[in-house]
């Protein structure tokens, strides 16, 4: 499978799983000092990015959704950029999405007094899906527990929707869904900007 993936995805999905095996040997550690905290003693800058590599290691189905979802919507992305020779945007995306749910999660934590700390993909994973739904709506996706295929517009919608309202309504506590969502608004303030530089390079090019 991963021979057939383009090699920033692979790398991507490499480190995350790296990092789930080093958390067996020194989980605590690596959860206190790389996971994302909110803003207060147990806070440092470069949480807001290294919060995405980590995963719980006692949910196995919490890294293997993230990466096969990584693996699906992140492989497909990385292709369409990289045949329309913007590689790097791709790395720029995926961090800025990432960025973004951290940034969303933060503002959250601070207004509810949450002293819980944040890890996961999820967030640079939610803003491929937003940009998978967006370059391709009419691709059928095959997502459990939905038992047909859908357009891909519409999962993103149902799967937007679902979030915002746990997030509101405050079930799943233990979920990050406003990261989620920041994840795809990131993702989305990327693809306008991408949209007007493709604009902008084909009027000049015309």
């Amino acid at each position: 499978m991963f021979p057939s993936l383009p090699p920033i995805t692979r790398w991507l999905i490499i480190a995350n799983v790296s990092v789930f095996l080093l958390e067996f040997v020194i989980g605590e550690r690596l959860i206190a000092l790389f996971a994302l905290w909110p803003i207060g003693p147990l806070f440092h800058p470069w949480q807001l990015v290294t919060y995405a590599f980590l995963h719980e290691p006692n949910n196995l189905m919490h890294i293997v959704f993230n990466m096969f979802a990584l693996y699906m919507f992140g492989g497909a992305m990385e292709m369409y950029w990289r045949q329309r020779g913007a590689p790097s945007f791709y790395v720029l995306y995926y961090f800025v999405s990432v960025l973004a749910a951290a940034g969303t999660e933060i503002l959250v934590l601070t207004q509810t007094q949450t002293p819980e700390p944040v890890i996961g993909a999820s967030g640079g994973v939610f803003g491929m899906l937003l940009a998978y739904g967006w370059f391709f709506p009419r691709d059928r996706v095959l997502v459990l527990p939905i038992p047909i295929p859908i357009p891909a517009w519409l999962l993103v919608t149902i799967y937007g929707g679902i979030e915002l309202w746990l997030g509101v309504t405050g079930r799943q506590d233990s979920v990050a869904h406003f990261a989620h969502l920041g994840g795809m608004l990131g993702g989305a303030v990327m693809i306008l900007w991408w949209r007007s530089m493709h604009r902008e390079r084909t009027h000049f090019d015309g």
